[in-house]
């Protein structure tokens, strides 16, 4: 999936069906002249639904088609005959889709299951036909519902992906490196910040065939949970992933003082994200020797808080060791 088609981010306008009408029919054949009411129901106006797929991973296929209409429910008509409901209009979203009303920013469900389907716009319910309403004192009623009318809506869908790992780091960490070594994605990888502007997504081929997924998250700086950068896009994917491995190049100035301030944006943006299992990666260790990388280790042993591993994506090392310790992770 390249940058440019993962769109995590859309507003559509979605319009429900009318209901039928009721019909106000009075039975007529020959030799019955006055055979009473007979008018059918009006059909139901179609939904607007909402249905996760787990095949999609963007919200890429909105991004030029964002409006969606329902069909209207037919009128009732003689014989007590229902109208047919009107064509429901399913809309197809990846799994972490969060639907949001645009005005009041408030959550209104969430897609997390597939085929899980919610209705987004309910559509009108048909009119009753005038056979309801006879009785003992009004026996030829010739009236009859009118269909209820239908529901628009405008939503905003996010996004927020669905991983099993996380990548966390600042910009040039070399997530994106990482990524393209251990999945088979094909992340851009350059040596300037902010490289990645997009969530990318690989799934790791862990032993005997089985797999887990993996997602880059562009880079963190600080500041980014008051909504510095384009902090709260970056953040909000990173509430859906189980485990997060901070990424820490081994020439940082301060390993414990980056890692503390990543941790205290995911604070300040959501405390919970707290409770996620983490791991830490420094990553380039291979610029390191081993009289150095000793030192380091006496020093970090002291320092940080949880585990840590070193690894090189170039030079594939620690890279088995990683999948096995995030492996351990996932299942614990």
């Amino acid at each position: 999936m390249t940058e440019g088609n993962f769109v995590d981010y859309v507003k559509i306008y979605a319009t429900s069906g009318n209901g039928g009408k009721g019909s106000a029919h009075l039975h007529r054949e020959k030799f019955i002249t006055k055979g009473g009411p007979d008018g059918g129901d009006g059909g139901r106006g179609g939904h607007v639904i909402l249905r996760g797929n787990e095949n999609l991973w963007t919200l890429y296929h909105l991004k030029f088609k964002k409006h969606f209409k329902a069909g209207h429910g037919e009128h009732g008509s003689k014989s007590r005959s229902t109208g047919a409901d009107g064509e429901d209009v399913y809309v197809d979203v990846p799994l972490g889709t969060v639907v949001r009303d645009p005005e009041s920013n408030e959550i209104l469900f969430e897609i997390t299951k597939h085929d899980e389907e919610k209705i987004l716009c309910e559509g009108g319910m048909g009119g009753r036909g005038n056979w309801h309403f006879k009785n003992s004192v009004n026996q030829t009623p010739r009236y009859a519902q009118p269909g209820m009318p239908h529901e628009e809506k405008r939503v905003t869908l996010e996004l927020k992906i669905l991983a099993d790992v996380g990548l966390v780091g600042f910009p040039n960490a070399g997530k994106s490196t990482l990524l393209s070594v251990i999945t088979s994605a094909k992340p851009k990888i350059a040596d300037y910040e902010f490289t990645t502007l997009k969530p990318n997504l690989g799934i790791v081929e862990y032993r005997d065939f089985q797999t887990f997924v993996m997602a880059d998250i562009p880079g963190i700086i600080e500041g980014a949970a008051e909504g510095k950068g384009l902090g709260h896009y970056f953040l909000r994917h990173i509430e859906r992933n189980s485990t997060l491995l901070f990424l820490i190049p081994a020439d940082a100035k301060n390993i414990k003082e980056q890692y503390d301030i990543l941790l205290d944006e995911l604070k300040r943006y959501n405390p919970e994200l707290l409770d996620k299992s983490r791991l830490i990666a420094i990553s380039k260790c291979d610029m390191l020797d081993d009289e150095l990388k000793a030192e380091l280790k006496v020093e970090l042993d002291n320092e940080l808080p949880i585990d840590y591993i070193f690894i090189s994506s170039v030079a594939q090392q620690g890279i088995t060791q990683l999948k096995d310790k995030l492996w351990q992770m996932l299942n614990s």
